[in-house]
């Protein structure tokens, strides 16, 4: 379904077209439903040839184009590993977060960063694989601190041989893949034949760490210590225009962690469970990366309609065959239990929360003379050191709270170093002019963390732009900067808002306000320390990192090298002279 500006706002698929059209103009439809019909002023069809096809265009559909009436779950952040560097001769076992891409083994995605760092923690202190980096750990002359509190077997000065680290480095592999019966057998044999051998140090060992793998079980959660198949365990709630979908992520036995997921837009009144995990399966493990953690079999609270297809759609998706299950009993039955009290607890919680800042909003509207009609907040702030390194940012306040996706840091570029207002003007034109050619939602009322100086400044861009209809507002400092003594400044004509310290439209707006301070601030300090890792070396044409090496390691560091001479610097191998007087020359300003 499309509205008048051709944007597709719904999309959906039946196996009757004519039926499931017609039952959008027939009968009576909740508010929403009816809002969307008003919008619609043409419908696409595209007919496929099975029904799984249906589903994973449906679903393609909906993750490119995000129609605004779909139910859309969405997660921003990527997903946690846990990485091998088996391609090493000593692999390095550590933390990672990103596409699960490149050279060595990733473990994962798992569902939260906890259950990472718990695991890689208790792995390092079981089988003491290396945690340093390659740089770090070629550079070694003598064991580091690691080796020290027993968290590393300094493979870096060959303290162990290198069969004994990759037969550690096949447990932790083992171990990784949820066969934990197996590695810990393989010990108890390699164990006896060590005592057996009379190599009681090794025996020690070998005995330690299965000490040490028992105490691994015993601190998880264990649901079934007789499992082996993955199961992931969901939970559903829904609550008018909300609803949420908790996860549980059961490997080996072992509960790993959980998630939450909302979706992005309010839901139709008659939307159902059953069509809330319909939507979050396909959506969530067709988006889920490539990894060994994908379920065997997933548990669901509710049967949902035709659930052969949604399997034979996760299989042509996923390259995996998923059980989906919905009668289950025993244990089973309380894993589903677990999962749905979560998932109603925490929408309980969003809607409480929801419905606080809606309140907010509404009391903010009405001190600030406009009819309690305020949908959508941004707030802009500038931060810097001595006008350097200017950053500016612009954070989304919703009726859900922050919108974080929605989140902005412009580097400043034209205004001139420590110029507040101009900086403030430059980052309201960047930011505006992208919205208005990208025909993006404008806000309600846009605050400007400054006094009346900053808001006249917001003011021009205001006229320049023809942004009719949005509010502007300065929040400037208090004496002293003490929450509750801020003044609020409304455009046009800058005049004064008095709100009371313990308004809840106050508080509100020194949340926004604080919000745009620290994302701020937070972008500033990474510039800064860009800035201070950078070398003016690798400005120059034709010095590389090799030649940067040298020159550091002949000279003894940076400030040698600005008082070398041509000749000096010449000497340095891989230096020519033509080179060097390049050198020269840019580390002098001459």
């Amino acid at each position: 379904m499309l509205d008048a500006s051709s944007k597709v706002i719904y999309v959906g698929k039946a196996k009757n077209l004519k039926k499931r059209v017609g039952s959008y103009f027939s009968g009576t439809k909740d508010s929403k439903t009816a809002h969307m019909l008003t919008m619609v002023v043409d419908i696409q069809i595209t007919i496929t040839r099975t029904e799984v096809e249906a589903l994973l265009l449906e679903f393609q559909l909906i993750r490119e184009l995000k129609p605004r009436y779909n139910i859309l779950f969405r997660d921003d952040k990527s997903y946690p590993y846990i990485y091998l560097s088996s391609q090493d001769k000593y692999p390095q076992l550590t933390f990672y977060r990103g596409n699960a891409q490149g050279p060595g083994d990733y473990f994962g995605p798992y569902p939260s960063t906890t259950a990472v760092r718990e695991s890689l923690d208790l792995l390092q202190r079981t089988f003491k694989l290396r945690q340093c980096d390659n740089s770090y750990f070629k550079s070694r002359t003598r064991p580091c601190l690691q080796y020290q509190i027993k968290r590393c077997t300094a493979p870096c000065v060959e303290f162990i041989d290198a069969k004994s680290y990759a037969q550690d480095v096949r447990n932790v592999q083992l171990f990784l893949l949820g066969k934990t019966s197996e590695v810990m057998q393989q010990l108890a044999d390699k164990m006896d034949d060590a005592a057996a051998r009379q190599d009681y140090e090794q025996a020690a060992r070998l005995r330690d760490q299965i000490v040490a793998m028992r105490a691994i079980q015993k601190q998880q959660i264990i649901t079934d210590p007789g499992a082996t198949q993955n199961v992931d365990v969901l939970g559903v709630a829904h609550i008018g225009r909300h609803a949420c979908v908790h996860i549980l992520s059961i490997r080996d036995g072992r509960m790993l962690g959980s998630r939450q997921y909302f979706p992005v837009a309010e839901l139709n009144m008659e939307e159902n469970q059953a069509n809330i995990l319909e939507s979050f399966l396909i959506q969530y493990y067709t988006n889920l990366p490539r990894g060994n953690l994908f379920p065997a079999e997933i548990l669901i609270p509710v049967a949902i309609d035709d659930v052969d297809t949604v399997t034979d759609g996760l299989k042509q998706s996923t390259n995996k065959t998923i059980k989906i299950t919905a009668n289950v009993r025993g244990d089973r039955s309380r894993w589903l239990q677990m999962a749905q009290v979560s998932a109603e607890q925490a929408l309980q919680t969003r809607v409480a929360g929801d419905a606080q800042i809606e309140q907010q909003l509404y009391m903010l509207g009405q001190a600030l003379g406009l009819n309690g009609n305020i949908k959508r907040i941004e707030c802009f702030d500038v931060s810097h050191t001595q006008g350097e390194g200017t950053v500016a940012s612009c954070v989304v306040f919703d009726a859900s709270g922050p919108v974080k996706a929605l989140y902005r840091r412009f580097k400043i570029k034209t205004a001139a170093p420590g110029d507040d207002y101009a900086a403030m003007e430059e980052a309201l034109q960047r930011h505006f002019v992208s919205l208005q050619e990208k025909h993006g939602v404008f806000p309600d009322l846009i605050i400007i963390d400054g006094g009346k100086g900053q808001l006249s400044r917001a003011e021009k861009v205001s006229k320049e732009l023809a942004l009719n209809g949005v509010n502007l507002l300065g929040i400037a400092k208090g004496p002293e900067r003490k929450p509750g003594l801020e003044k609020l400044y409304m455009a046009p004509d800058a005049r004064e808002i008095f709100l009371e310290p313990d308004s809840k439209a106050l508080h509100l707006l020194q949340r926004i306000r604080d919000e745009a301070h620290r994302f701020a601030i937070t972008g500033h300090r990474q510039q800064r320390a860009k800035r201070q890792l950078h070398s003016v070396l690798e400005d120059i044409p034709g010095i590389g990192a090799q030649r940067r090496r040298e020159l550091l390691r002949q000279f003894g560091g940076l400030q040698e090298v600005q008082c070398a001479t041509v000749e000096e610097l010449a000497a340095v191998p891989g230096i020519s002279l033509v080179l060097a007087k390049r050198i020269y020359a840019a580390l002098n300003g001459k």
